[in-house]
């Protein structure tokens, strides 16, 4: 019996993944190790006895020309391919492939100063200016226009390069928010485009009724002023989805340009993961995503009184369980290698903290990891930011020699390695989807109806219980289908339509559980109120009537009891009337509405639905209330501390401590150590060979 459900596991786990092996990276390899490398920064007579010594520590690709425009076009018109031609060489002679790069975060001086209308100009008029990176604007057609030329003439020069294993575009690409008159134009033709020509349906669609702010044609509209209170919320809406649209254009153009000519060659880009931008995963014409991670910087979200210089145990996490699921592959393509220069505090790591950010990387099914960088730089802004060596350029750093001993380890476990796939049936039994719209965030941030409520704190209450029930988690949107999943979370989700919920019933009804909590479908994908009851949207799914909410004062919170434990809650709670077949879980305390309820679960078809109305103070409320439907619903988890996580692939588990005391793990039967020790020290990893 044991055996059979390991099949089926297996096969679970195959048939519910997101994409199928790629052609890029191979389940033997497990995960891949670079480090960027300029070469421009330092003297050539230095670069084969760096690259000697990337090799030896064991590294296995390198980064290169990511900021070098200026040196790959150093006049209009003029390229100098030759310096990279020789640094790829050294590169090859060492065993090591090369990730190339498209240069087009930083615009070389002549660009600049010769074209002075591509340059990025802010909400309050200041114009950016050449000394920096990142100020040249994705809106401007000249900009794009002079970074593609040069693009395909680097794509053109290595596209065939059987050196060169794949493409990152930019550098951490994020969303602009550019005042040019380009920009200005663009977003108008982007709205003739959206509104099908007619500023009829645009004043409808923003209520420009509202305040007599009423648009005779669209050459009347202008960039929406945040700064300016009671902005028009809905165009706001709208220029957030323009301004999301010119990166991921910028980037997709950039990729099908370089396609032209690679061959055998994937493009990709590092994103920041901040995820309300909305950009992220949307160039479809990158082959997969990957994204930057930094973990100590003085934020102090870490466990105990020293934390901050182990970082945030969700932190990485969160980000594979996001880039993951956008195409099945992901990588980090930036994580540091110790101190940094650039945070508001910059402590060291604790001894070991690298090894472990390395390790939460791969645990979440990356297939390769990269450090930036391997150099100290010896001036520039970033002097002060570590690199795998030292300011000597051969000394290896505390950084350096955990990623060492990190590719070794990988090393040990690559003749171990099963498809990546393959996990236990009990940790598949509780996979779990997290439904994610940016939108609902931008939506909700203009009318947050209490100064408290943070949506993304909201998700997080939901995502940490889920990493203590040691759930496998995917962040996903509404592009994939929700029924793999035996759990759909869909949390504060406002903006919604009848073919969304639609779509919620079908999944319950299908044998899924659905949790849909506070705020959830109360406006339309305009952001407007339906002319019907408040929140009826989605009274036929969930049973309930919305009766009203209400908003506290964060330093005299409401108390909300479930089976005689109280928790504590101000941002949001949802009043509700359930329907005759739902179940409630408690009810409120103190208020004028006390002894009503704001959770409700209920049957539906071959599944559940269950609204969670209410958002507490720290948690504890969403923990214990997944706690009691998971049990319900017959799904085993686990109860992991915060801090510490548990994660399959390939046939290994990963048991990672960012906690501040030790943690002692129970092995699974059958179960092996291969790295570490059961009781596993602050800044540790345990890898376990699971039993077939």
């Amino acid at each position: 019996m044991k055996r059979l459900l390991w099949v089926a596991a297996c096969l679970f786990g195959i048939a519910g993944t997101l994409k199928a092996q790629t052609p890029w990276f191979a389940d033997r390899d497990l995960t891949l190790t670079g480090v960027y490398y300029y070469p421009e920064h330092w003297n050539e007579a230095q670069w084969e006895r760096d690259l000697k010594q990337v090799r030896d520590l064991g590294f296995e690709f390198v980064h290169f020309a990511e900021f070098a425009w200026a040196q790959l076009e150093p006049e209009e018109g003029r390229y100098d391919f030759a310096w990279l031609d020789r640094a790829v060489a050294l590169a090859a002679k060492y065993d090591l492939k090369v990730v190339m790069c498209t240069s087009t975060a930083t615009p070389p001086v002549w660009l600049s100063r010769k074209y002075p209308e591509i340059l990025l100009k802010q909400e309050d008029g200041m114009v950016l200016d050449h000394g920096a990176r990142q100020h040249a604007s994705f809106a401007s057609p000249l900009y794009r226009r002079l970074a593609y030329r040069m693009i395909e003439e680097l794509a053109r020069h290595y596209g065939t390069d059987t050196r060169i294993v794949g493409w990152q575009l930019d550098n951490e690409p994020a969303v602009q928010f550019d005042y040019n008159l380009a920009a200005e134009l663009a977003f108008r033709d982007y709205l003739r485009q959206r509104y099908h020509n007619n500023i009829g349906e645009l004043n409808d669609a923003w209520g420009t009724a509202f305040w007599s702010e009423v648009y005779a044609s669209f050459d009347q509209i202008t960039l929406p002023k945040f700064r300016q209170m009671f902005m028009n919320h809905h165009q706001i809406l709208d220029y957030r989805r323009f301004a999301a649209s010119q990166t991921n254009d910028f980037l997709n153009e950039q990729a099908l340009l370089i396609k032209r000519y690679a061959r055998d060659q994937w493009v990709t880009t590092n994103y920041i993961p901040n995820y309300e931008e909305g950009h992220i995963g949307r160039s479809p014409a990158l082959d997969f995503v990957s994204y930057t991670r930094y973990m100590v910087y003085g934020d102090n979200e870490g466990i105990g009184r020293r934390g901050y210089r182990v970082g945030n145990p969700l932190r990485i996490a969160y980000a594979n369980d996001f880039f993951r699921p956008v195409d099945g592959t992901y990588g980090v393509m930036e994580l540091q290698p110790g101190q940094v220069n650039w945070g508001s505090i910059n402590p060291q790591p604790l001894p070991g903290a690298v090894r472990l950010w390395l390790w939460s990387v791969f645990a979440g099914g990356s297939d390769f990891v990269c450090t930036y960088r391997y150099r100290q730089p010896l001036y520039g802004t970033e002097q002060y930011h570590y690199g795998i060596v030292g300011t000597d350029g051969v000394s290896v750093t505390p950084g350096g020699h955990e990623y060492a001993r990190f590719i070794r380890e990988v090393k040990t476990l690559r003749p171990k390695a099963k498809p990546k796939e393959t996990k236990p049936a009990d940790y598949l039994a509780r996979r779990t989807a997290i439904l994610f719209n940016h939108e609902n965030a931008w939506s909700i941030d203009r009318q947050k109806q209490n100064s408290t409520w943070n949506t993304d704190a909201h998700i997080q209450k939901y995502y940490r219980t889920l990493k203590s029930f040691g759930a496998p988690v995917d962040i996903i949107d509404e592009q994939k289908e929700f029924a793999p999943y035996p759990v759909l979370i869909a949390p504060a989700y406002q903006l919604a339509d009848p073919a969304l919920v639609a779509r919620w019933t079908d999944y319950a009804r299908g044998g899924g559980h659905l949790v849909l909590t506070c705020r959830t479908a109360q406006k339309d994908r305009y952001g407007r109120l339906p002319e019907a009851p408040f929140g009826s949207m989605l009274t036929p799914l969930t049973g309930n009537t919305l009766d009203f909410y209400d908003l506290l004062l964060p330093n005299d919170p409401g108390r909300y009891v479930i089976d005689g434990k109280t928790y504590t809650w101000n941002t949001w709670g949802e009043i509700l009337l359930p329907a005759a077949d739902s179940q409630t879980l408690g009810s409120y305390v103190d208020e004028y509405y006390a002894g009503r309820p704001a959770i409700t679960t209920r049957a539906l078809g071959k599944g559940t639905v269950t609204y969670i109305g209410i958002d507490s103070t720290d948690g504890a409320l969403e923990r214990d209330v997944l706690t009691k439907l998971y049990a319900q619903w017959n799904i085993p988890t686990l109860d992991l501390p915060y801090g510490v996580t548990l994660e399959y692939r390939n046939g290994f588990g990963i048991v990672l401590n960012y906690s501040d005391k030790p943690y002692t793990f129970s092995l699974p039967p059958g179960a092996t150590v291969l790295i570490g020790e059961t009781t596993i020290p602050t800044a540790e990893a345990l890898v376990i060979a699971i039993s077939d």
